[in-house]
């Protein structure tokens, strides 16, 4: 098992492939991951398998579709009983780090990895539990709103703008460390996992990347409908997150779309960085690099924004590997988040016999070599606020079949009909495929039961929530370990022996 390649992932949040260069739009700027995507193997039907953040990242970390391990929102308890790649991993020799945002939730706040570097940016508690008792209540505090769009814009720094900066400082930072430690003989393959904010809502960016684009350049939605025009589904969303009745000017709805291209383009500076960070520690060619999302963002697309939905700048993801044993080229097969688990474990040389728990994922080591696939699928469960019912999506092939219990159904062929614009499920010409995929939903999921396991969860979380606002318990919020007595030059250290285990490359004897 020697040689084995050194893992790093840099993930965005909210970030639709739609929206960079490596994926074919004409103006944004994103070298870095470009160079990724022509030197390695690009994605082009990778999907989060639950639109919203700590469900999606759930299930990247397990391997698991939400429904398996209850991780239905974003204030779904992650179990410490749910095996993670970040254990696997470490078991199998690789050194592990989280550097960054992964939204879990509960006293657990590392998952396997062996080092974790920054705190989380969101609550590790229960307070976004949603109550699918009162669905179309809105809970202000945290559900989206529309004023995050109005107040999009240039700032000279924000709470993510300072998170990620720490994210990128710390994951570079402990790249170094591994550095110098492999310097001293201390040899182990390493897995970083470096997770940033952006471009997450809200739409603000510093003026060196909003600079980078202008306003004649920045395309609008191509298909928006209007609230009376929306699938139930939608419909909700659009009412829970306020669209429904508050209007925005075409120059709100440009700028909030020219910061997120702004903000993109700033992630795509921290690729850059840890790429940049890799070659000096000698390890670029030794590491296989990925960079995916969480979900992505629908920008206006369908009326719509944020994510929490299946359409396919909610649900589509980035996703591109480069590294050793990587092709060069595309993998036109659907794939998902929960598929890199496996990935990761073929990668560090382990097997199925070592999982703890029965995965729903399978390898993407085939297409990233550039071989077959006889897999072309994708699975996805919403169980989140703004829906009273699960929604279910199974992508197979060009084919898209979304599924809620009180909506009429919805398919579309994402190849034809890219903006999801005429929902066949209606048309004679696919009735059959209809009634399959519609059998498949009744087969793969019983509605009714994960609806009350759902609403269940919530209420005793609903308790939980309150008893520990009322004092009951510490707080989950992870502090990164830190003794300053061990740092830098301290009075019982040889400064010189300091400064030459701090040197990195070392100086030859």
């Amino acid at each position: 098992m020697q040689n084995r390649p050194n893992i790093v992932v840099i993930m965005a949040d909210q970030l639709a492939p739609h929206f960079t260069g490596a994926y074919g739009h004409k103006i944004a700027k994103t070298p870095h991951l470009d160079a990724l995507a022509r030197r390695g193997m690009r994605f082009d039907a990778a999907y989060c398998n639950s639109p919203l953040c700590a469900p999606s990242r759930f299930a990247f970390m397990s391997g698991q579709l939400i429904s398996r391990i209850a991780a239905y929102d974003n204030a779904a308890e992650f179990r410490a009983t749910i095996p993670t790649f970040a254990h696997y991993l470490k078991a199998l020799g690789y050194r592990t780090c989280l550097s960054g945002k992964m939204h879990f939730v509960g006293p657990d706040q590392k998952h396997g990895f062996e080092d974790r570097v920054t705190t989380d940016i969101y609550p590790s508690d229960f307070a976004w539990t949603p109550d699918w008792e009162a669905h179309d209540e809105r809970i202000d505090k945290w559900y989206h709103n529309m004023q995050t769009v109005k107040e999009s814009g240039v700032a000279q720094t924000t709470f993510q703008i300072d998170y990620d900066d720490e994210v990128g400082y710390a994951a570079r930072r402990w790249l170094f460390d591994v550095a110098r430690e492999k310097a001293h003989d201390h040899e182990a393959p390493f897995a970083l996992v470096a997770s940033f904010i952006h471009p997450h809502d809200p739409y603000v960016a510093r003026p060196e990347w909003w600079n980078l684009y202008s306003d004649n350049e920045i395309d609008m939605p191509e298909h928006v409908l209007k609230p009376e025009e929306q699938d139930p589904f939608s419909r909700r969303v659009m009412d829970g997150i306020e669209a429904s009745y508050t209007p925005l000017t075409e120059e709100e709805v440009r700028r909030a779309r020219r910061a997120y291209l702004a903000n993109v383009s700033y992630f795509d500076s921290k690729i850059g960085q840890l790429v940049q960070t890799l070659d000096e520690i000698g390890e670029l060619d030794n590491t296989i690099v990925m960079v995916t999302a969480d979900h992505g963002d629908m920008l206006g697309e369908r009326g719509l924004w944020y994510k929490m939905n299946f359409f396919e700048h909610s649900a589509r993801v980035p996703l591109i590997m480069a590294g050793p044993g990587i092709a060069q080229g595309t993998a036109k097969n659907a794939c998902s988040l929960i598929d890199l688990l496996p990935t990761f474990i073929e990668i560090a040389g382990g097997d199925e016999a070592m999982l703890g728990d029965p995965v729903d994922g399978r390898s993407l080591m085939p297409l990233a070599r550039g071989q077959a696939d006889p897999i072309d699928e994708a699975i996805g469960e919403y169980c989140a606020e703004m829906t009273p019912y699960p929604v279910f999506m199974i992508r197979r092939g060009s084919l898209k079949y979304i599924h809620c219990d009180p909506d009429p159904p919805q398919l579309y062929d994402v190849e034809k009909d890219p903006l999801e614009k005429i929902n066949l499920a209606g048309d004679a010409a696919y009735a059959h495929e209809v009634t399959l995929f519609a059998d498949e939903v009744g087969q793969r999921w019983n509605s009714e039961k994960l609806r009350a396991d759902v609403i269940a969860t919530q209420k005793s979380r609903h308790k939980l929530h309150a008893a520990m606002e009322a004092g009951a318990g510490e707080h989950w919020d992870y502090n990164p370990p830190s003794d300053a007595s061990q740092q830098y030059v301290r009075n019982h250290m040889d400064w010189t022996v300091a400064a030459a285990r701090y040197r990195f490359p070392p100086v030859e004897s």
